[in-house]
């Protein structure tokens, strides 16, 4: 007679390993949706602190040159000298160019007078829109 020994491998079974993949699933299901709505919270954040930025170089262009720049001349203004503007000491940003907005489209810049606005049309690019789609403004 033959005597057979039992094998004392231990693992996991199919059914423990589909219990534990469900398990992630709806973790995954329920925690994803809120990480990314934190992501695109963060671009618009990065977007109005950009916004600020340009607000206190665009204020150090006015105390040089006595105005802020046109809506011709626009944000590159703070880093190439306009024709126009007499007393320019720049740059007054750090780069070499104007930087793009978190989602990689230009900010837009109008100036009237004494007041400035500078925006950015959010994700969608295009000027309106909600959630992350909204524009960011001063």
């Amino acid at each position: 007679m033959l005597d057979r020994k039992r094998s004392t491998i231990s693992g996991f079974t199919l059914v423990e390993l589909l219990v534990v993949l469900a398990i992630l699933g709806m973790l995954a299901a329920l925690v994803g949706p809120q990480v990314l709505n934190q992501l695109g919270g963060a671009k618009s954040k990065s977007a109005a602190i950009q916004i600020r930025d340009f607000e206190q170089a665009l204020e150090l262009y006015k105390l040089d040159v006595g105005r802020f720049p046109s809506s011709n001349e626009g944000l590159n203004a703070l880093v190439r000298q306009p024709s126009s503007a007499k007393g320019w000491n720049g740059p007054y940003l750090k780069k070499d160019e104007v930087p793009m907005d978190p989602w990689s489209n230009p900010y837009q810049y109008r100036a009237s007078g004494s007041t400035i606005d500078i925006s950015s049309y959010g994700a969608d690019g295009r000027q309106g829109g909600s959630g992350e789609d909204a524009d960011v403004s001063n």
